[in-house]
């Protein structure tokens, strides 16, 4: 059982992966570096798994990673502990790490840290990442909660809607002059578009859902892995694009930016999946995420 499982190992492991190799865990630890080596080794021997993959930096295997989220969160059940016992330095913050889509974290989420309590002092750790990829974070216990697209609650988590993110189809007026002559659906094919990233699917989806479920979008594509750089690429005229519609209406209302499909809004539903422990400083996020997320998004899913 993991409950069973040394806590000086289990940190020894966490040290190691979170410093990238074993003599830097060692300092961090002051510790040797055989030393690190023996308590790594006689954790596996008592999970009976390999936990690291020897590469430089570390990597933790499949295994390897649920060892490391339950340190995380030992780590994190202590430092609360610490701090209702008062034993925490005067005035220390709780720091709690969340993954947050860059559209979330543009126009919606910052509104949400405002409203946590003050005390205690919380300092927020934010990881900017794809709705579809934030889980992964919290998979490799990299992260304490992520707004995510996934339904489905990582082991070790809860899991409750937040609404949907709405998407507009738009671009500049010059572009849609220039390239979105004929039929929308075999224009925006061939169109240059904008995509936040390669994994980044959301014009392709637009494009099919245009045709039947056939194609997607012109493979002539510029990348802007942020927010608000890919909407000034949008008003640029660089390409075509889902805007989030909180952005995109003020635009539209000044002719700076016009609607290729009014009738076809894109929505993406919205997860909260956080660490399932007593922690007051994941609840008192947690309350005010959802009731941000309540008034900002469309509800759903």
């Amino acid at each position: 059982m993991m409950t069973e499982l040394p806590v000086d190992q289990v940190r020894t492991l966490l040290a190691v992966v979170d410093e990238g190799t074993f003599d830097a865990a060692a300092a961090a630890l002051h510790v040797t570096p055989s030393a690190v080596s023996q308590r790594v080794k006689a954790l596996e021997q008592r999970t009976g798994r390999v936990l690291l993959v020897r590469t430089k930096p570390v990597r933790p295997t499949e295994s390897g990673e649920i060892v490391v989220r339950f340190a995380r969160q030992l780590a994190r059940l202590e430092r609360d502990a610490r701090a209702e016992l008062g034993m925490s330095g005067a005035g220390e913050p709780t720091r709690v790490s969340v993954a947050v889509n860059a559209d979330s974290l543009s126009t919606w989420f910052l509104g949400a840290l405002t409203r946590v309590a003050k005390e205690p002092p919380l300092c927020f750790e934010l990881r900017r990442e794809d709705e579809t990829r934030t889980a992964e974070l919290l998979r490799e216990g990299l992260v304490m909660a992520a707004v995510t697209s996934s339904p489905e609650a990582v082991t070790g988590c809860s899991v409750r809607a937040l609404g949907r993110i709405r998407y507009l189809a738009a671009a500049s007026p010059d572009f849609a002059a220039r390239h979105l002559g004929g039929p929308l659906r075999d224009a925006l094919a061939v169109a240059p578009v904008m995509a936040f990233d390669r994994s980044d699917d959301l014009q392709d989806a637009f494009v099919r859902g245009l045709r039947g479920g056939r194609g997607g979008a012109s493979g002539v594509r510029h990348y802007v892995p942020a927010s608000e750089g890919f909407l000034a690429a949008v008003v640029a005229g660089l390409g075509w694009g889902l805007v989030p519609q909180a952005q995109a209406e003020p635009l539209l209302r000044a002719g700076v930016l016009i609607p290729l499909a009014p009738d076809r809004p894109v929505d993406v539903p919205l997860y909260w999946q956080q660490w399932k422990l007593d922690s007051p400083a994941l609840a008192a996020l947690a309350q005010a995420v959802v009731a941000t997320a309540a008034e900002a998004l469309r509800p759903g899913p």
